[in-house]
């Protein structure tokens, strides 16, 4: 019958890439390790029960079985096959941002791993087809890092390899008011290149540097990194402007962020919505400071 199986997929946040990764940028994501999602196996003759707990569990009900279902037309199984008992506890917010669903997938990834359906060696491509339910096109970037649990430097189809700081800088992430939907803010830029190719070409173009940018900050020491590391962040904001992704409730928490004292704020994942990061020179002001989440 198995035995009991427990997997842990933490949150993510993107430092840079957002939107171009999908078409070849390079994108720096890190862990964000205060958000998780775990999932709890225990084999049992029943059928397949899952209970759902957590600040953020119950939110996955009406997807869990969706993804149940495909991941079983996938691996050529039939559901009734699965039996036991599931336990997902979650503190992820879904359509935040934060990764919520690359950590389900990869969580239930590791599962169908345990339970000898799948292969250690396509765990990344097969999470990442589950991915696809949510956000239409997965990049792949979330699995990537909810897989590794460290910041990753990422590029669709290309390298991928660990990012560690050599300094840290004072980020923090903090929720817009507004949810957002992936797939609706991937649509509004590929709708925004197709209008105008070369305004597309352009703005994928200066996330790349900005991305790229970011990471050589990163590994400058402090004094040297920290006056790129703003301006980087900065371009990598008005790609979010340009594509449209920084309006109404998302645009006034970005302002407010900046007349509290942050030097650098921008949409963190995909827009629209979700969360937005911050970049502080000094400790943020005592009223933000029950609103934002440490990234480090």
């Amino acid at each position: 019958m198995g035995t009991p199986f427990e997997a842990v997929a933490c949150g993510k946040w993107i430092l840079a890439g957002e939107h171009a990764v999908l078409r070849g940028s390079p994108a720096l994501v890190f862990p964000l390790k205060t958000r998780s999602l775990r999932l709890r196996y225990a084999p049992g003759p029943h059928a397949l029960k899952v209970h759902l707990s957590g600040d953020n569990g119950r939110e996955l009900e009406p997807l869990f079985w969706a993804v149940l279902e495909r991941a079983c037309d996938l691996l050529k199984t039939p559901r009734a096959m699965l039996n036991g008992t599931i336990e997902i506890e979650s503190s992820i917010p879904i359509g935040a941002g934060l990764g919520a669903s690359a950590a389900f997938c990869v969580a239930m990834t590791r599962w169908f791993r345990e339970i000898g359906l799948l292969r250690s060696a396509d765990l990344y491509e097969f999470a990442r087809t589950l991915e696809n339910l949510f956000h239409g096109e997965s990049s792949g970037v979330d699995i990537a890092v909810a897989l590794s649990g460290e910041g990753l430097h990422f590029e669709r189809g290309g390298p991928r390899f660990s990012v560690a700081p050599r300094w840290q800088p004072r980020w923090y992430i903090s929720y817009t008011g507004r949810r957002g939907v992936t797939s609706e803010a991937v649509q509004k830029v590929k709708k925004l290149i197709e209008a105008d190719p070369e305004k597309g070409r352009l703005l994928d173009e200066q996330m790349r540097s900005a991305a790229e940018d970011c990471e050589r900050a990163l590994s400058l020491e402090e004094g040297q990194g920290w006056p790129l590391l703003v301006s980087s962040v900065r371009r990598a904001a008005e790609c979010f402007q340009s594509w449209g992704l920084c309006e109404g409730e998302v645009g006034e928490h970005l302002q407010s962020l900046a007349r509290a004292g942050a030097v650098a704020v921008k949409p963190t994942g995909s827009g629209g919505g979700g969360y937005a990061l911050s970049l502080w020179k000094d400790e943020p002001p005592a009223e933000w400071r029950e609103r934002l989440i440490s990234c480090n």
